[in-house]
C-alpha cells in the first residue's frame, strides 16, 4: 500500500482540502474519496451531473477538482472550459481528469481545455499521489487568454517528464531572455484579444486585464519607463465604465507599439 511522508502530506494539505469529484462511475468516485481522505482531504463531494458539479464548485470553492473524461451527463473538457472561463472563486483550482480513453486526441483536448494533468484508468494510489504532488507543489503560470484560458500547457503532465526541454523558449537561460519572453506573451495575448473581442467580451477584458497587470509588473522590474505608462494608460482606459473593442484599441496599440520590430501577434498564448 503506498504512503506518503508527513512532510509532504503537510505541504500539499492547503490543495486537498477540499475536493470536488465528477465521475458518474460510483465505484471509482468512491475509491478516488477514500484516497483523498487518506492524504488529508477534509470535505470531499462526489457528483456525476456536470451542472451540479459547477454548483458545488461555486458552493464548497473547491482546492482540488477531479473529473472523468466523460459519462451520460458529464463532459470533462466542457466542464474545464466552463470553470475556466467562469467567475467562480475556485476558476484556477488544478482540474485532473481521469479515463480509459487515453488516446492522443483525449490527452490532447484536456490539455487544451485547460486540465492540469491527466491520469490513466485503472491508476494506482502512488499514480495518483504524484498527480496531486505536482499540482500542489509544482505550480505552472497561468495563461489568461481569449483562445486558451489555464495553466500553461508547455507543462501539461510535467511531472511524468524529466527529460529536456522541447523548446529554446520554455526556459529562457538569462534574465533578460526570461523578461523578454513575459512581454512577448503578454503583447501575443494583447493583440489576440482585440482581434477576438467580439467572440467573447467578457473573456476578452479579462485577459486584457491580466496582461495590463503583468507588463506593469515587468516594467516596475525592467525599470522600463514607456512600458510602464503605457501599462498605466491600459489600466485607466479598463477602471472607466463598461471597456469595448473601440476604447481598448488605442492603448492596446500604444503597447503594442513597444514591441520589437518585425514581431507578429497573431495568435494567443
Amino acid at each position: 500500500m503506498f504512503a506518503a511522508d508527513a512532510k509532504t502530506l503537510n505541504r500539499i494539505e492547503p490543495v486537498v482540502r477540499r475536493v470536488l469529484i465528477a465521475d458518474p462511475n460510483m465505484a471509482s468516485a468512491r475509491l478516488l474519496l477514500d484516497i483523498m481522505k487518506s492524504l488529508g482531504a477534509r470535505e470531499v463531494v462526489t457528483e456525476s451531473d456536470e451542472s451540479r458539479v459547477l454548483d458545488h464548485a461555486r458552493e464548497m470553492e473547491p482546492g482540488l477538482i477531479f473529473t472523468e473524461r466523460n459519462g451520460a451527463r458529464l463532459d470533462g473538457e466542457r466542464l474545464a472550459k466552463s470553470i475556466r472561463r467562469s467567475n467562480l472563486a475556485c476558476r484556477r483550482a488544478p482540474i485532473i481528469m481521469m479515463t480509459a480513453d487515453a488516446t492522443a486526441t483525449s490527452i490532447k483536448g484536456a490539455r487544451d481545455a485547460g486540465i492540469h494533468e491527466f491520469l490513466r484508468k485503472p491508476f494506482t494510489s502512488a499514480d495518483l499521489f504524484r498527480r496531486v504532488e505536482n499540482v500542489a507543489l509544482k505550480p505552472r503560470d497561468w495563461i489568461e487568454a481569449v483562445g486558451y484560458v489555464g495553466p500553461d500547457r508547455r507543462r501539461f503532465n510535467s511531472g511524468e517528464y524529466a527529460g529536456p526541454q522541447k523548446r529554446k523558449a520554455d526556459k529562457p537561460t538569462t534574465a533578460a531572455g526570461a523578461a523578454l519572453a513575459v512581454k512577448d506573451q503578454a503583447l501575443r495575448i494583447l493583440a489576440a484579444s482585440l482581434a477576438q473581442f467580439d467572440n467573447d467580451p467578457m473573456q476578452a477584458v479579462r485577459a486584457v486585464k491580466q496582461q495590463a497587470e503583468t507588463l506593469k509588473a515587468l516594467a516596475i522590474k525592467t525599470s522600463d519607463a514607456r512600458l510602464a505608462v503605457a501599462a498605466a494608460g491600459l489600466e485607466g482606459c479598463l477602471a472607466i465604465g463598461a471597456p469595448t473593442k473601440a476604447t481598448l484599441a488605442g492603448p492596446i496599440g500604444a503597447i503594442l507599439a513597444l514591441a520589437e520590430p518585425g514581431t507578429e501577434f497573431a495568435r494567443a498564448g
